[in-house]
């Protein structure tokens, strides 16, 4: 299943995440709190990375047309117990 996505800064803290999926596209805005972030342990990381290597966590999880209209990464990481640490180690290795 091939996925592309492609992610533009349209507020301090939020990003519009454009996807494209099987000949379907969308598009959500995700938000990150800094916050959040740092309390997670991925506060050193840049906020785009983070929402890069979201987008391409939530993809390996369910289809991208699933994907909300707005994702606050709290959120991810309350329906996800591993998020923060899967992240972590994801941004680590790049």
């Amino acid at each position: 299943m091939e996925k592309t996505f492609e992610f533009e800064r349209v507020n301090e803290d939020e990003y519009l995440v454009r996807w494209a999926s099987e000949g379907q596209t969308g598009e959500s805005v995700v938000r990150v709190n800094p916050d959040f972030l740092t309390e997670v342990g991925l506060g050193d990381f840049e906020q785009q990375a983070v929402v890069e290597e979201t987008a391409e966590l939530l993809a390996e999880r369910q289809p991208v047309i699933d994907f909300p209209l707005t994702v606050d990464l709290e959120e991810i990481a309350a329906a996800y117990e591993d998020f923060a640490e899967q992240l972590r180690a994801r941004l680590a290795a790049k």
